[in-house]
């Protein structure tokens, strides 16, 4: 029997949400035969409806309907940033497993609430962070020891929007602060290089036509960790970009691990050698697969809370910088 006391299988699991991550959920669920998917709760009625029929689930009319359900033994929670914390806190409350897209909550100061209160309930809560599990990632660990002592590192992922219309990810609000949204722009850093000592940022946005959402974004930090790594990160999209690209580049004294989309390269010298990437496929089912596992079984996972809301504090300190124009010491 796991910590979580589970008896009985399969748990029955609610989705709110009916974007990717949730259809990527649902196959998820209904694939594995520890788990049975019986209701999904959108946004919209229309979306709703065309989730629960392509994925043959039931649909109810609010997130609340759903939590509340009795049947239910595990939420996903995969809708939009603004939520999560109120959700999360309003399923565990009610008795409810969760597993949460990144982030947690886009209110730091609410993450140890909700860790503490799963800890009181004995209940999974369990923040996805797929991005450790990609080829990228997996690729820099095997290779990172090839190019001597790190010191520097760039991370540069620009998305071209031309139409961007009125989608949740560019509402002010529902979205939240883009780095903390991108939550995983930090996380692979703070996984590889451990504490920040300081963060400082810059940010531009452009207003959309309608009230409440952006058209385009860019935003830079710089984190300068405890080891004396630095780091810079930049994040843009929208309607501003004419093109789309994915650099990451990782600066040793005796050379360069460098990534552009899912193309590896390790520069050692005039020596160029390509590094097998794995495919980003299968990345959500890999995930469920794990939760899975520990939930029942107690097996080990590959993130922890402790982690993702550590680096959740780094990208508040960024917003905070943004906001300040003053760079942000971690230690305070």
């Amino acid at each position: 029997m796991s910590q979580y006391n589970i008896v009985k299988t399969p748990l029955k699991v609610g989705i709110v949400g009916t974007g990717y991550a949730a259809a990527r959920r649902a196959e998820a669920f209904n694939a594995s035969p520890h788990t049975q998917l019986v209701a999904v709760s959108g946004n919209t009625p229309e979306k709703t409806a065309t989730f629960g029929n392509t994925h043959h689930v039931k649909t109810v009319s609010s997130w609340q309907d759903l939590i509340n359900d009795k049947e239910i033994d595990l939420i996903c929670v995969s809708n939009v940033n603004s939520l999560h914390g109120q959700i999360i806190k309003e399923a565990l409350l009610a008795d409810k497993h969760i597993i949460v897209e990144y982030p947690l909550t886009i209110n730091s100061s609410e993450a140890p609430e909700l860790l503490n209160l799963a800890k009181a309930k004995r209940k999974l809560l369990h923040i996805e962070h797929i991005e450790l599990l990609g080829g990228v990632h997996q690729a820099i660990k095997q290779h990172i020891s090839k190019i001597g002592n790190p010191f520097l590192a760039s991370y540069e992922t620009i998305l071209s929007k031309p139409k961007v219309g009125t989608h949740w990810t560019y509402n002010y609000h529902n979205y939240g602060f883009p780095l903390i949204a991108a939550l995983s722009r930090f996380n692979r850093f703070t996984d590889l290089f451990g504490e920040v000592a300081t963060v400082s940022c810059n940010a531009r946005f452009w207003d959309a036509p309608e009230s409440g959402y952006f058209s385009a974004c860019w935003c830079q930090a710089q984190l300068m960790f405890k080891n004396q790594m630095g780091v810079n990160i930049t994040y843009g999209k929208g309607d501003k970009f004419t093109h789309s690209g994915r650099v990451l580049t990782i600066y040793g004294d005796e050379g360069v691990l460098l990534f552009e989309g899912e193309k590896g390269k390790l520069i050692q010298g005039d020596k160029i050698i390509d590094v097998e990437v794995g495919s980003r496929r299968g990345l959500f089912a890999q995930d469920t697969e794990l939760v899975l596992e520990h939930l029942l079984n107690d097996a080990p996972i590959y993130t922890t809370n402790r982690h993702s809301i550590y680096t959740l504090q780094v990208a508040n300190a960024a917003l905070e910088s943004y906001k300040t124009k003053q760079t942000q010491l971690m230690d305070n």
